[in-house]
């Protein structure tokens, strides 16, 4: 599956308020998830020792997906393909990487 087929795909699993003119609530829909992907791991310090077992692992990767699914409403509702932002990201990457600047910080090194 390409992101593209799974940004058409999960839209039509999409319902909340005026779908395809609401770029705020899968932005705070992604925030929320996100969270939720935080609080798992916060758990696997603290309660696990910083292991992560197959069962951890099955819940982080329910709530990675609940992550994608929201990052791809908010790139419909902004009408990006996942494709090109996928794509953009490694030319971005590729680019740091080539420039020894991968570590450090700010948007534009």
């Amino acid at each position: 599956m390409t992101f593209n087929q799974y940004q058409t795909q999960s839209n039509k699993t999409a319902v909340y308020p005026d779908k395809g003119n609401n770029f705020i609530y899968p932005t705070l829909g992604l925030a929320g998830e996100a969270g939720e992907v935080a609080d798992k791991i916060k758990k696997v310090l603290r309660d696990q020792n910083g292991i992560i077992n197959n069962l951890t692992k099955k819940e982080i990767s329910k709530e990675l997906g609940d992550v994608l699914w929201y990052v791809s409403q908010l790139a419909t509702e902004l009408n990006i393909s996942l494709d090109q932002i996928a794509e953009d990201n490694i030319k971005k990457l590729s680019s740091r990487q080539s420039r020894g600047v991968l570590t450090g910080s700010g948007d534009e090194r």
